[in-house]
């Protein structure tokens, strides 16, 4: 079987950018791994683009009948927490996050 095939992306950068990446020897290489980095934490709800459809919104509200956000106590962020969670089953999520 053939090796999927490449295509080539390109990009627009300012020369800031262009100053900041002097020193990286493969550009490509960093490039690729900043994507893949950032589509591993993109909002699994709006997909990164910041803005709810209208059933996606359905959806979310549905998630929010028995889900709150709160602050975590370990590095302040908000944090997506189960309403029917007991005392101890969130003891027990906190010690997983340490």
């Amino acid at each position: 079987m053939a090796p999927p095939k490449q295509q080539v992306l390109t990009i627009r950068a300012d020369s800031d950018l262009l100053e900041a990446m002097k020193g990286i020897t493969n550009r490509s290489e960093f490039v690729r791994n900043a994507i893949l980095a950032a589509l591993e934490n993109i909002c699994p709800f709006c997909r990164g683009n910041g803005i709810l459809k209208p059933n996606q919104k359905k959806h979310w509200d549905d998630l929010f009948v028995d889900h709150y956000f709160t602050e975590c106590g370990i590095c302040r962020e908000p944090r997506l927490m189960c309403s029917n969670r007991t005392p101890e089953q969130e003891e027990e999520a906190r010690q997983r996050q340490q």
